[in-house]
């Protein structure tokens, strides 16, 4: 019989990174070219005019401008209609 308790493993401790996610330009602010107005997962905003989709569905601008967020209908590939959030940016 051992005189020490056995150290068992743990099943606390695993907890992922922060992502960051979110709007970090909002409507209204102006924005530089290349600047990062979304981070998102998925397309629940979709990029309008003079607007960027990265490769992990980052919105960033292209132009120098003020970021202006519309709503619109729109088709899906199945035929049925949903609204969409568009995320544009207007030049100055």
């Amino acid at each position: 019989m051992s005189k020490t308790k056995a150290a068992g493993s743990t099943r606390l401790g695993r907890d992922s990174q922060p992502k960051y996610l979110g709007i970090k330009i909002f409507g209204g602010q102006k924005t530089q070219p290349g600047s990062i107005i979304i981070r998102q997962r998925g397309t629940k905003y979709v990029p309008g005019e003079n607007v960027r989709r990265g490769k992990d569905d980052t919105l960033y601008a292209i132009i120098k401008g003020v970021v202006e967020f519309t709503t619109k209908k729109m088709k899906k590939f199945d035929g049925s209609r949903r609204i969409t959030k568009v995320v544009s940016v207007r030049p100055q």
